[in-house]
């Protein structure tokens, strides 16, 4: 049994920032090794991947109606969007066929407007 005054010197000792970093670092340490441990056993991979395998089924099973529904939802704005974009081309190639035209047109009627007018004679 500690008595009060080991106690005390213990708890000043936590106050401390470098004994503080070693606790976590000791923790950490020990977390790192079990894991390990654990990851490399292939029966223990097995039960952690049929276990996530069961619980992602639940989940899918769960909200199948909302996951479907966002699903289409999705798809119904990536059909909006593409028309978008189709319709936005479609009018700067317009435009841009317009401007080449009226910019043809004026160039052809300039060349007759700038010949002045015969004498009548």
């Amino acid at each position: 049994m500690m008595n009060g005054s080991t106690m005390e010197a213990l708890g000043h000792a936590m106050n401390r920032p470098a004994a503080h970093a070693a606790a976590i670092g000791g923790a950490a340490a020990h977390g790192v090794v079990a894991a390990r441990t654990l990851l490399l056993n292939p029966l223990t991979l097995l039960a952690v991947g049929a276990a996530g395998g069961m619980v992602a089924g639940f989940l899918l099973y769960r909200y199948r109606k909302e996951i479907a529904l966002s699903v289409s939802r999705a798809c119904g704005m990536g059909k909006d969007f593409v028309l978008q974009q189709k319709e936005s081309l479609a009018d700067l190639l317009e435009e841009t066929r317009e401007r080449e035209a009226d910019a043809a047109v004026p160039a052809g009627e300039a060349g007759d407007a700038e010949v002045p007018p015969q004498a009548a004679g």
